[in-house]
């Protein structure tokens, strides 16, 4: 674990080493959540010790993990920019996405705690069964259903204001940080959940669809928008800024409207 040292009345981690450039780098204590199903009859945490530099990321830190102390341990992860959405975990208790977390935006004068998403199965790891987050997905349709067929070599116009209603939507990289953040998902294995929402908004208010009273219908369900308990937790998760909250209040007064 990294040594402490007083500076300016805050702790922070002292410097390690430097290399050629003079750029310092830190130990950092992780603390990973693992599970493996074929020997492992419950999670246990393993701690691990791992140099870095304050603009590495957490991802970074796993992967030196897997390639230089634990080739066993597992999680998921793709373009690692923050775009792919496969590598969202809970990171000290907050849902975060791996790639998109600075080890130097956390305090590592402690151990950086480690473990997957809840709310999903676990799998192995840091992965979970992502199965029943994209049933709920498929089953708002997530796709543009429209009745009218644009002229030969034309396209279906939409207006600056128009797109602007369901802009912000439009954003999800279904990471599931906002659905696995949620109190009633963990609790209610069949609510829809906050991206499954979000996704059914981007549509519903498209002004080039016509099948949005369809998606309120699936969505005006005990199940549905109607189990949303108003908590933040899945704007304050999301890794895109999105206003879940608001997108969610917005389709149940499109519900009452219909």
């Amino acid at each position: 674990m990294a040594t402490l040292v007083a500076v300016d009345e805050t702790t922070v981690a002292a410097p390690e080493t430097a290399d050629d450039t003079g750029i310092q780098s830190f130990l950092v204590t992780f603390i990973v959540r693992r599970f493996d199903p074929e020997v492992d009859e419950e999670p246990r945490w393993v701690d691990y010790d791992v140099e870095l530099y304050s603009t590495d990321r957490v991802l970074d830190a796993l992967h030196k993990i897997k390639w230089e102390v634990d080739g066993s341990l597992t999680f998921r992860r793709s373009c690692a920019h923050g775009i792919c959405g496969s590598d969202a975990m809970r990171i000290n208790g907050r849902n975060r996405l791996a790639c998109k977390t600075l080890i130097k935006d956390l305090d590592i004068s402690k151990p950086i705690y480690v473990e997957a998403i809840k709310g999903l199965p676990l799998e192995k790891d840091l992965v979970v069964d992502m199965e029943p987050f994209f049933a709920s997905y498929r089953e708002v349709k997530p796709f543009l259903i429209a009745n009218s067929t644009p002229e030969p070599g034309k396209e279906r116009v939409q207006s600056v204001v128009d797109r602007e209603i369901f802009d912000d939507t439009t954003k999800c990289i279904l990471c599931a940080a906002c659905t696995s953040s949620c109190p009633v998902f963990w609790t209610d294995g069949q609510y829809f959940g906050p991206a499954a929402i979000v996704n059914a908004h981007r549509f519903i208010f498209d002004s080039r669809d016509d099948a949005g009273d369809v998606r309120l219908d699936i969505l005006n369900d005990k199940e549905g928008v109607w189990r949303c308990r108003t908590t933040f937790n899945c704007s304050e998760a999301c890794p895109r800024g999105i206003q879940v909250t608001r997108a969610i209040a917005e389709v149940k007064q499109a519900v009452l409207r219909a």
